[in-house]
């Protein structure tokens, strides 16, 4: 599949996320694929803090632990919640995905998959958005936020030079299937959001989020999670149908962090 199927470009804008009384989808219910992962966590924390109600789908229901980045002195703890419901299975399992729109009215999705490639296959993502999609056209869904990564699409020339080595190179199969993820959710007919983040780190959010068209800086997972939420949220939320690139600090460059700090385990 072609990696430029589709383009966006915007001047650079800071998106403030907005809190629960400027939306009208919020305090209903969110689905939330890769629930236990980093941001995808972050993703059901906050919507559970704003008095959503979330369903999550994940290969280990047990991972799911809050947040480092807004989880605070609670960082690590199992997140649990008379809101939450946690389904154990695969993404790329249409009656497992199924499960979760029986769970509840669904209003809004939420994409955050992750694994190493060797583990889940070289098509997971791709295998597993187009399974959540054609549930949510079975079921009227609409909304839909993907997290991918800088580098995808037309956003390639954003990333720094030394991720491009790593795009062309260890992490290509992995990007391809991000490639071929980014163009299924552009051309489904849904009301998306394909959301790139520079260089994710835990920190605690800033609460801006820098939609840029130049090199993306880094940002935490938090606003990322924030930035999603909002683009389900949101009835007049500004990226819809577009794929836009995102960090905290706008125009600076990053260092791709694999510490275990980075990732929370620190």
């Amino acid at each position: 599949a072609s990696a430029s199927a589709f383009s966006f470009t915007t001047k650079p804008v800071s998106h403030r996320t907005l809190g629960t009384s400027s939306t009208s989808l919020c305090m209903k219910t969110i689905a939330v694929f890769g629930a236990s992962g980093l941001t995808s966590s972050e993703c059901v924390y906050q919507a559970l803090k704003n008095g959503d109600s979330v369903i999550g789908l994940t290969r280990n229901p047990d991972k799911l632990v809050i947040p480092a980045g807004s989880g605070g002195a609670d960082a690590g703890k199992p997140l649990t919640d008379d809101k939450l419901t946690m389904i154990a299975g695969s993404v790329t399992n249409s009656e497992d995905v199924a499960k979760v729109f029986a769970a509840g009215n669904v209003d809004g999705v939420i994409v955050g998959l992750g694994g190493k490639t060797a583990e889940v296959g070289e098509t997971m993502l791709t295998d597993g958005t187009n399974v959540v999609m054609d549930r949510m056209k079975k079921n009227d869904v609409k909304r839909i936020a993907v997290i991918t990564s800088i580098g995808t699409g037309d956003s390639k020339d954003q990333a720094p030079f030394f991720f491009k080595i790593l795009m062309n190179t260890a992490m290509k199969k992995i990007f391809n299937d991000k490639n071929n993820q980014e163009e299924a959710v552009a051309k489904s007919g849904l009301d998306y959001c394909i959301v790139r983040p520079g260089g994710l780190n835990v920190e605690p959010p800033t609460g801006v989020v820098n939609v840029i068209d130049g090199q993306a800086g880094s940002i935490p997972r938090a606003d990322v999670a924030k930035f999603c939420l909002d683009a389900v949220c949101m009835d007049d939320f500004p990226y819809i149908g577009k794929a836009p690139c995102i960090s905290s600090v706008g125009g600076t460059g990053w260092t791709k962090d694999r510490s275990a700090a980075a990732r929370g385990q620190a």
